[in-house]
């Protein structure tokens, strides 16, 4: 018996695997990208509360582009709000300077809220 064979009606190659033939599935090959913090987040969160959006674009190839979008979008996001709250703060170098711990700690809250703001409206979308 043949290992794989083609099966011209439905255009499906099928495997031998033990006495059975099955169909050889596999997902298109998609191009590897980069995934930071926040494409992994979106990833779990969709694995676990929207398995069906996961499953659609790991089937079609598109999983790793889309994660590798919202990595940068969430990013881009962080990085913006925090430079505005900076700025709205008015927390300078010479605070930096003058109260190393006061600067630090303003900085953490900041960055903190930011974390906050980007993880609902980007990741839990």
């Amino acid at each position: 018996m043949d290992k794989y064979i083609f099966d011209e009606n439905n255009g499906l190659w099928y495997e031998l695997i033990g006495d059975y033939y099955f169909p050889y599935l596999t997902a298109p090959a998609e191009e590897e990208q980069p995934i930071g913090i926040w494409g992994q987040q979106r990833k779990r969160y969709l694995k676990d509360h929207h398995p069906a959006l996961y499953n659609a674009l790991l089937l079609s190839g598109k999983l790793n582009s889309y994660l590798a979008d919202i990595d940068q979008q969430a990013q881009e996001m962080m990085d913006t709000i925090i430079q505005q709250m900076v700025e709205a703060q008015g927390i300078t170098e010479a605070l930096k300077i003058a109260d190393p711990m006061a600067w630090v700690g303003q900085m953490n809250n900041i960055y903190e809220c930011a974390r906050e703001i980007v993880n609902t409206d980007v990741i839990l979308l």
